[in-house]
């Protein structure tokens, strides 16, 4: 209840959760408290997933009064649930702008804060660079019947929204995307923004080429994030592909051996062996990288075609192409504040998805998560 408490006696409006994992082999030991949700969407991939829009949503409705939100709505003890037996009716709704920086010692809360500090002082908004906005992607469905590359119509939908931001294309169907390198040497020039859309998990990002599916190009992963010299020009980076903001994972689950082969091997299969993920390792890199990173906790949902037929494509009206570009267009609407941005489009997204209808509409609102300061000012 102390969220609640502070919002209701001292007027609280953001939150900062500070703390990621720290280690932990039979159980995970965390420094701040998590939330997993228990959604099952029969992926057979994950029957849940972090979500700190938990600690956001902290009131509902109730027969027309205001009471707690304590995601348990059917008082079983099992929060954020969504199977086939039972299921918690959810509000979802942000009462606080929410964030947190996933530090796992007091060095890199030392160095994430000194970073937010030399960016806001910087005036950013007044220097060339902040006006590239680096668009990554490629063909996410590479369907020889779907005329779309979702990665890339999303950075189209994205750019479309930002005034005055010139737009460099690092895309599969331009060749301007053949490796990591290329995706390196664009954000050392500097940008404010950086938007990837296409696959990941907690240590990698790819996508494919226009229809071919075989091929996989790697765009960043954090085996090349020391290779980032974009000292004093730190982009807020929104990324689209699963598990990139997978905060839990850690290396201590390589000794994970005890729970039998197979399950040993899931963890470094799904790249849960990586000292810290893909989103994080990006903002809490020292003197480059970006000053926050908004991404999935868990599996990446995007729509393909075009099935309702208004000559739009899906991939950026639902799921999670839906967040990743009305971040932007909440952000071309005049709003700074990266919190403020954030809380925005969840209600965005409530507000036009029935959310409580359909598990993959509730996944994409819990997993969308913000790895930084939710009080921080872009520009």
């Amino acid at each position: 209840y102390f969220i609640k408490n502070a919002i209701e006696e001292w007027g609280i409006e953001y939150v900062m959760l500070v703390g990621g994992r720290q280690g932990g082999v039979f159980k995970e030991r965390w420094l701040m408290p998590v939330r997993y949700t228990n959604l099952d969407d029969n992926s057979n991939w994950e029957t849940g997933y972090l979500s700190d829009l938990y600690f956001a949503d902290v009131y509902k409705y109730e027969d027309g009064n205001i009471v707690f939100e304590d995601w348990d709505s059917n008082g079983n003890g099992v929060f954020a649930e969504w199977t086939m037996r039972a299921k918690d009716t959810l509000d979802l709704y942000p009462d606080v702008y929410i964030g947190r920086l996933a530090c796992r010692n007091v060095w890199e809360v030392k160095m994430v804060v000194n970073k937010i500090i030399e960016y806001e002082n910087s005036n950013p908004a007044s220097q060339e660079w902040f006006k590239r906005m680096v668009l990554v992607g490629g063909d996410s469905w590479p369907d020889a019947n779907d005329p779309y590359y979702e990665g890339e119509e999303e950075g189209k939908a994205a750019l479309s929204y930002m005034d005055g931001f010139e737009g460099i294309k690092i895309w599969t169907s331009l060749g301007t995307l053949t490796g990591p390198e290329d995706v390196i040497n664009a954000v050392n020039e500097g940008c404010g923004f950086l938007f990837f859309d296409g696959h990941g998990n907690p240590m990698n990002w790819a996508t494919h080429p226009p229809h071919d599916e075989e091929t996989w190009i790697d765009g960043l992963g954090v085996e090349d994030m020391s290779k980032l010299a974009n000292n004093g020009m730190y982009p807020v980076c929104v990324v689209g592909g699963c598990h990139n903001c997978q905060f839990n994972v850690s290396v201590f689950n390589l000794l994970r051996i005890y729970e039998g082969f197979d399950e040993w091997y899931q963890y470094i299969w799904k790249g849960e062996i990586s000292p810290e993920c893909w989103g994080w390792w990006l903002a809490r890199l020292k003197d480059a990288g970006s000053i926050a990173t908004l991404g999935y906790t868990g599996l990446d949902y995007f729509a393909i075609g075009d099935y309702d037929n208004d000559s739009i494509p899906d991939c950026v009206q639902y799921y999670s192409g839906f967040c990743n570009v009305n971040f932007f267009k909440n952000y071309a609407n005049g709003v700074k504040i990266l919190g403020v941005i954030h809380a925005n489009t969840l209600i965005d997204y409530i507000n036009t998805h029935d959310v409580m209808k359909d598990n993959i509409h509730c996944k994409t609102v819990e997993e969308w998560v913000l790895l930084g300061d939710p009080t921080f000012v872009i520009g």
